[in-house]
């Protein structure tokens, strides 16, 4: 399956470099190892896509609520996902 997902630009870069090879994101959506992540490149400060994508295969998927970044009720609902992947 191919799941799309925004990224904001800095972190899209270091995902291009090699640097960072996760996501952490809410676990609102179903993903397992084998399909793939596009990441299209989001600027939040114009509110458009700046038309770079990245294509990655996920090797890997941890879900967990310990972690803070979303709302009590997001996170009791769907708890968070860690996305471990590489090259297509």
């Amino acid at each position: 399956m191919k799941i799309e997902k925004k990224v904001w630009p800095q972190y899209f870069q270091k995902i291009l470099e090699g640097v960072k090879t996760f996501e952490l994101r809410l676990a609102d959506f179903d993903c397992r190892p084998g399909d793939i992540l596009m990441l299209k490149e989001w600027d939040p400060q114009t509110g458009k896509y700046t038309g770079r994508t990245l294509e990655k295969e996920i090797t890997y998927v941890v879900r967990t609520k310990e972690v803070g970044f979303w709302s009590e009720k997001d996170v009791e609902s769907y708890g968070y996902q860690i996305i471990s992947f590489r090259d297509n």
